[in-house]
C-alpha cells in the first residue's frame, strides 16, 4: 500500500484464518520503506506526465515495488511462505464521475519480478458499476474489526466508515497527513512528531472558517477525494494566509477534528454512546487525537486505538484481505460504501507462479 501522504511503501505479511465465515488475522511481519526524495517527487508529479512517460513510470514503479518486496521477503526469511500479494499501488488520478481511478504499479510486472501471484487494480470494477471506487477498506473493517460503530483512518486523506447493522459504509472526510506533512516540511521535518509544533501554535479563526467552507464538505456520502484536492485547493488556501507554520498546523488539526465531527452529525444519535477505532499515521499525532477527543466527546463518541501494527499497517492489511477475497471470488466492494449499482468482486489476477 502506498498512501497519499507519500511517506513510503507499507508492506505487511499477514496470516488470515476463516472459521464459519468469521475472520481473524495476524500481522506476522511489517515494514514501511521510506521513499527517497527522488521517488517522492516522481509520485507527486506523476499526474503531470504525458501518456508514454506515465506508462513508463507505471512499469518502473512496479519494478521498484518488486525489488522492495523481494528484499522484504529476504530480510524476513519468508521464502516460499508468501502465497499471494495484494497490491493497491499508488493513486495518481481519481475521477469517479468519469469512472476513473488510476494507481501506479503494473500487476503483471510485479508478478513476473516476484514470481508470486498478484491481485491489483482493485477499484475499476466498482467504478464501472457507477460507484466511487472508494472507500474499499470498509469490507475489511466489517470482517476484521468487529465491535466498533465507527472506523477513522487518518492517512494522507482522513476517511470514516460506519457500521450499520451488518454493513459498513464509508466516505472520505478531508485531506489530513498530506497537508500536515507539507506544513511540517517547512520546518525541515518529514512530519510533526506527536503534534508538538501544532500544539505550540494557535487557531487562525479566519483560515479555519475558509477551510470548513469547502463545498465538498457539504455533500453527503457516498463521496471520495482525489489527492489533488489537498494539493491544488487546501494547500494554496493555507498559503494565502500570513500565519506561522505552527499556527497553520494547529488550525489544520482543529479543521480535521471538526470535519470528522461534522460528517457524523447528520447520522449520529447524541443520546447513545459510540465507539470509534482510530488508525493510520495520524493516530500517532497526540495533538490531533486531543482535538478529536474534544470534538467528539459532545456527541458521545469514544476513541480507541488498536495495537501499534494495526494502527500503522491497517490499510496494507486490508489490501491483503481484499486479495484473499478476490482469490476466493468473493465480494471485495460494498455498494453501500461506494454508491455502486451492486456489490462486486474487484481486482485483476496476475499469475506470477508457474502452473
Amino acid at each position: 500500500m502506498s498512501g497519499s501522504s507519500l511517506d513510503g511503501l507499507d508492506i505487511a505479511f499477514v496470516q488470515f484464518t476463516e472459521t464459519k465465515s468469521e475472520w481473524t488475522y495476524e500481522i506476522l511481519e511489517a515494514d514501511c520503506i521510506s521513499y527517497s526524495s527522488e521517488w517522492r517527487q516522481k509520485l507527486k508529479e506523476a499526474h503531470q506526465l504525458d501518456a508514454l512517460a506515465f506508462h513508463k513510470l507505471h512499469v518502473d514503479y512496479a519494478v521498484y515495488t518488486a525489488t522492495l518486496v523481494n528484499r522484504f521477503i529476504e530480510s524476513k526469511n519468508l521464502h516460499f511462505k508468501v502465497q499471494l500479494i495484494g497490491s493497491h499501488g499508488h493513486t495518481v488520478f481519481h475521477e469517479p464521475d468519469n469512472m476513473i481511478s488510476v494507481q501506479l504499479c503494473s500487476g503483471a510486472v510485479l508478478a513476473a519480478k516476484t514470481g508470486i501471484n498478484v491481485i491489483s487494480d482493485m477499484r475499476s470494477m466498482d467504478l464501472a458499476l457507477g460507484g466511487q471506487g472508494a472507500p474499499i477498506v470498509p469490507i475489511g473493517e466489517k470482517y476484521l474489526f468487529p465491535g466498533f460503530d465507527y472506523y477513522l483512518n487518518i492517512g494522507g486523506i482522513a476517511n470514516i466508515s460506519e457500521r450499520i447493522n451488518n454493513d459498513v459504509i464509508g466516505w472520505d472526510v478531508c485531506p489530513a497527513n498530506r497537508v500536515l506533512n507539507y506544513l511540517a516540511a517547512k520546518k525541515g521535518l518529514n512530519y510533526d512528531e506527536n503534534g508538538h509544533l501544532a500544539a505550540s501554535g494557535k487557531v487562525d479563526t479566519a483560515l479555519l472558517t475558509r477551510l470548513n467552507a469547502q463545498a465538498y464538505y457539504q455533500r453527503m456520502p457516498p463521496k471520495s477525494l482525489a489527492n489533488q484536492f489537498g494539493d491544488d485547493t487546501i494547500i494554496p488556501l493555507i498559503e494565502s494566509y500570513p500565519c506561522s507554520t505552527e499556527d497553520a498546523l494547529h488550525t489544520y488539526c482543529v479543521h480535521v477534528a471538526q470535519q470528522v465531527l461534522y460528517s457524523l452529525l447528520p447520522r449520529k444519535n447524541n443520546s447513545t454512546t459510540s465507539a470509534m477505532l482510530v488508525t493510520g499515521g495520524g493516530a500517532f499525532n497526540g495533538f490531533l487525537l486531543k482535538m478529536l477527543r474534544k470534538e467528539l466527546a459532545g456527541v458521545g463518541v469514544t476513541i480507541t486505538l488498536p495495537d501499534q501494527l494495526s494502527i500503522q499497517y491497517k490499510e496494507a492489511l486490508v489490501m491483503a484481505f481484499l486479495a484473499v477475497l478476490r482469490w476466493r471470488e468473493e465480494n471485495t466492494c460494498l455498494k453501500v460504501s461506494t454508491g455502486a449499482d451492486r456489490n462486486s468482486i474487484g481486482g485483476a489476477v496476475w499469475l506470477g507462479q508457474e502452473t
